[in-house]
């Protein structure tokens, strides 16, 4: 990894031997997490203890889909340096809308998104919610959404959304895009930090996109990751053995024995935001060397290809310019597809 300002530095090792980084390339983000969730069972399998285990990302939203085939693989995990994908408000709020779709009747999903519109208040949403159990009581699903006129204008529009998306002819990620748009000026006005929540709704739009209903996909969400070892796997030491999920920000001076770099994709690490700014590349680059010698025996650097990045409009498909030049002897490639 070339840097624009260069300063000695004595590396050493004192291991006479071991195994090279491997750079996987995987045909798609969940083919991706996949395949750190096998590699992370066969380590446990060899011995390895999963607090000896880590998976690094460039940012935290990057790790969602990851955190999801985790819980279906009952791996216990913590995460630092962000907040557990279905732990954030904003894809909570998501979630409660797609449970109204499937089940009408949700009344706890119900008050949450009623309580996000201007002028509903605890009281407003309670006679709304009322009105949907005792007047809609015998409505069949299909006819559910027909009969809202007495609502106010503001509770009409999120009827008119939901009576648009209610059939099965819209897959989850088309529903989920429309409930973004509908969304996203509520999102605006209730977090400071709405243009990173942004990402992590397009995240959740690019989940819902491997999904044929609804339903499959909150039973995935709805699944908790363990608090415990891997079932039916026993821990070797402590009770509450778990494997760790960090930002390389939060993973500066420690090691692990296994690491696993995801999305070493260039418009994700670097971003694209730092691909103009020759002072933010630096730091990146910085931060791509932190994440690689965090490992002690160890190392998975992967990425997946051909994402669509929605604020850009392209395709990447390259992995990280940080790791153009190595020495193909310093890496060994491997290509995970459906097959």
């Amino acid at each position: 990894m070339n840097t624009r300002h260069k300063y000695t530095k004595v590396l050493y090792t004192n291991k006479a031997e071991g195994n090279l980084p491997q750079l996987v390339i995987a045909e798609n983000e969940n083919l991706q997490s996949k395949f750190v969730v096998q590699k992370v069972l066969e380590l446990r399998e060899q011995g390895i203890p999963l607090e000896e285990i880590a998976v690094l990302f460039r940012s935290s939203f990057l790790s969602f889909d990851l955190e999801i085939e985790l819980a279906k693989a009952n791996i216990s995990f913590r995460k630092y340096g962000g907040f557990k994908f279905i732990e954030t408000a904003h894809v909570k709020d998501m979630i409660a809308y797609l449970r109204v779709l499937e089940n009408p009747r949700d009344v706890v999903a119900w008050n949450r998104i009623l309580l996000l519109i201007d002028g509903v208040g605890p009281r407003s949403a309670e006679k709304i919610i009322e009105d949907i159990l005792h007047r809609r009581a015998d409505t069949s699903i299909s006819d559910f959404w027909k009969d809202f006129n007495r609502y106010p204008h503001s509770v009409t529009e999120l009827f008119e959304l939901l009576k648009s998306i209610s059939t099965d002819k819209f897959p989850p990620a088309e529903k989920a895009s429309r409930i973004i748009t509908y969304y996203h000026p509520m999102m605006k006005k209730k977090f400071d930090d709405h243009t990173k929540r942004k990402k992590d709704l397009e995240m959740f739009e690019q989940i819902a996109e491997r999904y044929k209903d609804v339903s499959a996909f909150l039973t995935d969400l709805a699944l908790e990751p363990p608090n415990e070892s891997i079932a039916d796997v026993e821990a070797p030491g402590s009770d509450d053995e778990h494997l760790t999920l960090s930002t390389i920000h939060s993973a500066k001076g420690l090691e692990w024995h296994s690491v696993f770099l995801i999305y070493a994709l260039d418009g994700r690490f670097p971003s694209l935001h730092s691909v103009n700014d020759m002072d933010e590349l630096e730091e990146e680059r910085r931060l791509m060397y932190v994440a690689c010698t965090r490992a002690k025996e160890n190392l998975f650097i992967t990425y997946p290809i051909n994402i669509y990045d929605r604020e850009s409009g392209t395709i990447l498909t390259k992995p990280s310019r940080f790791l153009e030049g190595l020495d193909d002897k310093l890496l060994e490639p491997w290509v995970i597809d459906e097959e």
